[in-house]
């Protein structure tokens, strides 16, 4: 999801800087259009910087230089790629431009040009919010569908005390999350996350893995920390980047993912198991690098059962579980679903080309005890939807009190 960040000329400005980042820690992308005023109090290198993206400042060039004709058309591009546009802080000036259809920058223009939901964010002097056009122009933005995030009272720049002051930082990050369709319905609960491959050593420079990215469990983090939870995330050795906002616990071998997921089980409401753990690894790790001298043989024993001692340690934990299958796929899930006594496990066959294994797309069956859920091929973002749906489920089945005989 992508957002346009409005940022207009008061003293508040400083803390779109926040903004950023707190939307950025639940996966959205932040491309932010400053006016010339809101340039007077921060420059347009630091939202750039924070941002990563291009930061918007005019819809013409300088008068000294020749029109530039890409920022004048700009806005229609960015107008229909955005899911919503944010203004924060929003002076008087500017939501009397929104009200009255004033379109003299490159901010107002977007403002006309998208059809994407629009969060407001007011902050100014007391007597400026309090004034009838003020307070006229904010309910026309209102009832033209405009989200207004109300300012809070408190001390302000300007020496007074009363409302003015830009809303906290996470009451303008809910509007958005609420705009964006983005259901809080894990917040409170924390979940703990396998994912990748786990590294068994040889000899110092070689060791047994597997063929996982980690891309399933990432894409479960970031899907379920825009749906409010905290989320810990105990990754073996891979090649993409965590979602912000995560606690990240790198790990190597299958006992070092073991201890880490043990000493945080109990602090956890939902463990998902992605991880695709090593069964087997070399009983004797060699010291030194073994020279090649003909055939080698390697002496295996199996690694700890991560899942099943979650399973078995758990207290009032929802467990889901994942299954790499190539044969008996649906077969082999549900004898591991009892076997590990899990509330739900994700199967999925790898050995279809195109998806599983290091893609950006698979296919799964989600199976609990009563339900059998197909998912066709898709991304694993929705993967990880899906997935979620049916934890929030389990949760809401666990917490619901016993019904008593008689009552």
């Amino acid at each position: 999801m992508k957002i346009a960040l409005g940022v207009s000329g008061g003293i508040a400005a400083y803390k779109a800087a926040e903004v950023v980042r707190l939307l950025q820690d639940r996966g959205v992308r932040v491309q932010v259009v400053m006016t010339r005023a809101a340039q007077e109090f921060v420059r347009p290198l630091t939202f750039a910087a924070l941002s990563g993206e291009k930061v918007i400042t005019d819809l013409f060039g300088a008068s000294e230089q020749p029109a530039n004709v890409e920022s004048a058309i700009e806005h229609i591009a960015v107008a229909q790629s955005i899911d919503a546009l944010l203004v924060a802080p929003a002076t008087a000036d500017v939501i009397g431009k929104f009200a009255h259809g004033v379109a003299d920058d490159f901010l107002s223009t977007l403002y006309l040009a998208t059809t994407a939901p629009v969060v407001v964010a007011p902050a100014m002097n007391i007597n400026m919010w309090q004034n009838a056009a003020t307070q006229a122009n904010v309910e026309t933005l209102r009832q033209r569908g405009v989200k207004i995030v109300a300012p809070d009272s408190g001390y302000l720049a300007c020496g007074m005390t009363g409302p003015g002051r830009l809303a906290s930082n996470e009451a303008i990050l809910a509007a958005v999350l609420e705009v964006l369709g983005a259901a809080q319905d894990l917040a409170g609960e924390t979940l703990l996350l396998t994912a990748g491959p786990t590294r068994e050593q040889i000899d110092p420079v070689r060791y047994i893995t597997n063929r996982s990215s980690g891309r399933m469990g990432y894409a479960l983090a970031e899907a379920a920390l825009r749906r409010g939870a905290k989320v810990v995330l105990v990754s073996g050795p891979v090649s993409i980047q965590p979602p912000g906002g995560a606690e990240v616990v790198p790990v190597e071998t299958a006992e070092q993912m073991r201890e880490a997921v043990l000493q945080r089980l109990e602090h956890s409401s939902v463990v998902i198991a992605t991880a695709a753990v090593s069964d087997y690894r070399p009983r004797t790790p060699a010291r030194q690098k073994i020279k090649r001298s003909g055939p080698m043989a390697l002496e295996l024993e199996p690694t700890a059962d991560i899942l099943g001692e979650v399973a078995r340690r758990r207290q009032n934990q929802v467990v889901v579980g994942f299954a790499a299958e190539t044969e008996n796929a649906l077969e082999n899930a549900r004898k591991k679903l009892g076997a590990k006594s899990l509330d739900a496990i994700v199967v999925n066959d790898v050995s279809r080309p195109g998806i599983g294994f290091d893609s950006e797309r698979n296919a799964v069956t989600i199976i609990t005890h009563d339900e059998v859920i197909e998912v066709p091929e898709t991304s694993k973002w929705e993967v990880a939807q899906r997935v979620l749906d049916q934890v929030v489920r389990l949760r809401q089945h666990r917490n619901q009190p016993a019904h008593v005989p008689g009552k």
